[in-house]
């Protein structure tokens, strides 16, 4: 339940030292790639070898006194030699706590020495290696009932897990046993019980294949989308939103679903739910009202005092959740919220090719959030006393601060700037419009954002990932239909091509990550169930057959490769790609949906859009080879469901034939892309004829338009109605309830 969590700050205990010079976004900055070339194979007097990774989480501890390896067969190989047992360590760039053990233990001579001498140490990067983090990760929980990152795994050399952990400080305290203790305790057992180790080693291994397979069952139904949204229901909190207490973190595709489920059940109370969710976060301190953007987590239940790391899979999810707000809503903070996100990401995250970054951290200077934080002082000597006043006033800034210092709980005179009323409600009670004040806002906040530009910025972790950009690219692309903004089609279609030019292999096959010009290492579920879902959008922001094309193609070699023929469902690895202790299988949808449930929905819409049935059985087997774990815990399930409510229908298939260029054929699209249809897919076909396109979609081959003008021709449940070149008749309908 708990594997995607980010940090493992919300798990363990709350005791941090600040960061020297050489931690965090402050230490030492590598030596210039020519350099490192030509340092030994160890990394030499100066470094370990992980100065030779491209990833910049691992590239941090590549200083640290640590002997660490990469993840690889010279790894395994030393251990088997040395007869030692691997001491695997996980974590992500922006990890707040990863920077924590990093500081206290891996750069502490003392402790390395220890992990040395007992050890052969290996690090890995979850962003890059799911894998190898899923399968860990679900040994840590069900050691520790417990999971997040760092993570701590000790296994032996044939990769067999007999120790489970997260964060350990470098002494004990609090009941936790430190670093000092842990490792002669570990390595006298290797040494003297084991046989032991190697029996209990032995039954993890067998329980994580048993778990790793999936639950299959029935058919889920209209009743487990019910059963969703009154699990969902139970956990909401009316006062604040969102769901649980805290920690509290956005989880978009609940708010998603809530959209979904009104619209097909009429249920205002799913509505209101997301509704409030979404404004409460836009409002609370887990939105930067300065910079843009969502951070990752809320620490308390008010969204007031977030975990300060900003993550790309965030700001496209959220992107999502507020754009089909916003076509349900028609609420102008919704709209405003994409168009803030997406400002961010174009600035901040997006690289010189077109490729969207990865995250950036929480830290700066050594202080988590300091970044962000502000004094009274700071403002008023930026915008003036007049201006600031009142924006303190209504961004709840205080002169005692409303931020508290981490391991002191002492409040530490800084803000976080949130607001308690809606600007319409502060407008509306000073008499004033909406326009000037919204307008008075944004020029004290750009002030506020240059003066901020000048501090010290945390690290950005610049790796392209081709699943994140994937949810990024169907962010923009939904955006750019929603709003008819060109601008952000154009951003979806140049990370698009990015991925397609850069991050394939000779034989067509997606990479996982580019950085530095590289790009390496195999793609998983994700990075194929995420990148299709980005192309879907992109077509039909585009309408251009290309990326349809290219989404069917990559679809296809991902049922190849990843798709279970005995069980049903898709693995997370190719059978081309290294064989872990098993051959995993997800479907829970945590901060980041699984690839199964967006695999399920892609699978869905391609097969109204491509009239290929084999897609839409493989959507029901991917159901099916779940259904008995989800069955009971389909809140928990929340893309899953998603792809259900598709697959469920009414599901609406919609040809617009007409010429490309022509005002009648464009206002007959954009009133499709305006209206929120979850359940309806979007095909173009050019009166004169459209190869590209009929060769994917044949069934549209003899749809002609009407005395040439834009024709719609409009499909639910395997049947359909008249063409029409009344737009008004198109959405009638589309909008029917039946």
């Amino acid at each position: 339940m708990f594997g995607r969590l980010a940090c493992t700050a919300i798990i363990m205990i709350a005791a941090v030292t600040a960061f020297s010079a050489g931690s965090g976004n402050i230490r030492i900055p590598l030596p210039p790639k020519e350099e490192i070339a030509k340092l030994p194979e160890d990394g030499g007097a100066e470094f370990n070898r992980l100065v030779f990774e491209p990833s910049p989480y691992l590239r941090q501890h590549a200083r640290n006194p640590v002997d660490w390896y990469p993840w690889g067969d010279a790894a395994f190989k030393a251990a088997r030699d040395q007869d030692k047992p691997i001491f695997l360590s996980v974590g992500y760039t922006t990890c707040h706590w990863c920077h924590v053990m990093e500081h206290e233990s891996f750069e502490d001579d003392e402790v390395a020495k220890l992990m040395n001498d007992a050890f052969v140490c290996i690090k890995v990067d979850r962003e890059e290696r799911p894998d190898i983090d899923n399968v860990y990760m679900t040994v840590t929980q069900a050691m520790t009932r417990r999971g997040g990152w760092p993570m701590t795994v000790v296994m032996t050399p044939e990769k067999k897990p007999f120790f489970a952990g997260t964060y350990f400080p470098k002494s004990g305290r609090g009941g936790r046993p430190g670093m000092m203790e842990l490792v002669p305790h570990l390595s006298a057992l290797w040494q003297n019980e084991r046989a032991k180790l190697l029996k209990d080693a032995d039954a993890i291994t067998n329980h994580l294949k048993a778990v790793s397979s999936g639950a299959p069952g029935d058919r889920l139904g209209l009743e487990s989308l019910g059963l969703a949204f009154r699990q969902l229901k139970g956990r909401f909190d009316s006062e604040r939103g969102g769901f649980g207490q805290r920690p509290k973190f956005p989880v978009p595709h609940n708010l998603a679903f809530l959209l979904r489920y009104a619209d097909r059940t009429g249920n205002a109370e799913a509505l209101e739910m997301a509704v409030k969710t979404l404004t409460a976060m836009r409002h609370g301190g887990i939105y930067d009202h300065v910079g843009f953007g969502f951070h990752r987590y809320s620490t308390d239940a008010d969204w007031l005092v977030p975990h300060f790391e900003k993550m790309l899979y965030d700001q496209a999810l959220l992107s999502i959740a507020y754009t089909e707000a916003w076509q349900v809503t028609g609420d102008p903070l919704f709209k405003q919220t994409v168009r803030e996100i997406l400002t961010y990401v174009q600035r901040d995250m997006t690289s010189p090719g077109g490729g969207f970054y990865s995250a950036e951290d929480a830290d700066s200077e050594g202080e988590e959030g300091l970044f962000y934080l502000w004094t009274p002082k700071e403002i008023i000597d930026i915008v003036g006393d007049v201006d600031g006043g009142r924006f303190m006033e209504i961004f709840n800034v205080t002169k005692t601060g409303n931020f508290r210092d981490e391991s002191t709980r002492r409040q530490t005179g800084r803000n976080i700037p949130h607001l308690k009323k809606s600007i319409t409600e502060i407008a509306v009670a000073e008499g004033k419009t909406m326009d000037s004040y919204l307008s008075w806002i944004d020029d004290v906040r750009r002030q506020l954002f240059n003066e901020r530009e000048k501090r010290i910025h945390p690290q950005k972790d610049d790796k392209v990932l081709t699943d994140w950009n994937g949810l990024m690219i169907a962010a923009f692309a939904k955006a750019g239909q929603a709003f008819g903004n060109s601008d952000y089609t154009q951003a979806a279609k140049g990370a698009a091509d990015f991925v397609l030019e850069t991050l394939q292999d000779d034989q067509g096959r997606l990479l996982k990550r580019y950085r530095d010009g590289e790009a390496g290492l195999p793609a998983h579920l994700e990075d194929y169930a995420f990148f299709v879902w980005g192309l879907i959008d992109l077509y039909e922001a585009t309408l251009e057959a290309n990326y349809l094309a290219e989404a069917v193609r990559l679809n296809d070699y991902m049922l190849e490769h990843f798709w279970d023929a005995d069980k049903g469902a898709l693995f997370m690895v190719a059978d081309t790609s290294e064989q872990l202790l098993v051959r995993s299988k997800e479907i829970y949808d945590g901060a980041i949906p699984s690839g199964n449930s967006v695999a399920t929905l892609n699978l869905v819409r391609l097969a109204r859009l491509t009239a290929n049935t084999d897609y839409e059985e493989k959507a029901d087997a991917i159901v099916r080879a779940f259904s008995g774990g989800v069955k009971g815990n389909p809140g928990y399930h929340t893309q899953l469901m998603i792809g259900l409510d598709f697959l469920l229908g009414p599901a609406n298939e919609i040809v617009v034939v007409g010429k490309p260029l022509a005002d009648d054929t464009r206002a007959m699209v954009r009133a499709v892309r305006e209206r929120y249809l979850p359940r309806k897919v979007l095909i173009f076909r050019a009166a004169a004829g459209d190869a590209a396109i009929t060769k994917l979609v044949p069934y549209i081959a003899a749809m002609d338009a009407v005395d040439g003008a834009a024709t719609a021709y409009v499909c639910r449940n395997q049947a359909c109605d008249l063409p029409t070149t009344d737009i008004e008749q198109m959405m009638k309908t589309l909008t029917t309830r039946e």
